[in-house]
């Protein structure tokens, strides 16, 4: 067996235990963010989560690495999942990849390929608001001047920044905050470009499909009993 039938089997295996990884660390990444005065215990308890997630998806990457025939080809098209190595706000994009590498959404076929980008973009949509939006709380709650004093607040300017509206009502005002602006800027635009775009390639694939189809034929009946009227011939030249 290769190395990458290996690293297949692994990615097979380890699958939903990464989805319920990464929507473990979005809930204690999400309390540890929220609630500013939490018990000892639970404090502990919530390093103690992102800790193990993080160690999850370490010994995940390395070991599918190590996996790999084209090491360099796999650093390249899982680079998600390198910067939640490193990146903790990062970490929950996981679930996306998670989701990709579960057997529904795996194949080549364009059915396989349209379900995956559809189910991932609007996945991903959601994921990056709430991630940007908990980072930019987290930055400009205290933050002299700052307008973001409250979740609510913060997830309000996320949505209408990424649908480009900009009421003005809101906005960061540290550095910090204005960089994960223009990150979330820029991902919105590239999420919404992929949607449209795979959601325009399955309506022409529907028209061609639908346009190529043989016509209906005009001389199919149904097999009734006729009339005895239809039954006899009409007389030719009028007879």
């Amino acid at each position: 067996m290769g190395d990458d039938a290996r690293r297949d089997d692994w990615e097979r295996a380890t699958a939903w235990p990464g989805v319920l990884a990464s929507v473990a660390f979005l809930i204690a990444y999400t309390w540890d963010i929220l609630d500013e005065r939490p018990p000892t215990w639970l404090h502990v308890l919530l390093v103690t989560v992102l800790g193990a997630v993080w160690l999850f998806f370490l010994i995940d990457y390395v070991v599918r690495l190590l996996l790999s025939a084209d090491k360099a080809r796999f650093v390249r098209r899982n680079k998600v999942d390198l910067l939640s190595v490193f990146l903790p706000m990062a970490r929950p994009f996981r679930l996306l990849t998670g989701l990709s590498r579960i057997h529904a959404f795996r194949g080549d076929t364009a059915a396989h390929l349209r379900r995956r980008v559809l189910v991932i973009a609007g996945s991903a949509v959601v994921m990056f608001i709430y991630t940007i939006s908990l980072a930019v709380f987290r930055t400009e709650r205290y933050a002299p001047g700052a307008n973001i004093h409250s979740f609510g607040d913060a997830l309000w300017w996320a949505c209408v920044t990424m649908a480009t509206v900009g009421y003005g009502d809101y906005y960061p005002v540290t550095v910090t905050g204005r960089i994960l602006a223009v990150v979330l800027m820029i991902g919105g635009i590239a999420i919404v470009g992929t949607a449209s775009a795979t959601i325009v390639s399955y309506l022409n694939e529907r028209t061609q499909h639908i346009r190529h189809q043989p016509p209906a034929d005009p001389e199919r009946r149904l097999d009734l009993p006729r009339d005895e009227d239809e039954e006899r011939e009409t007389p030719k030249g009028g007879e």
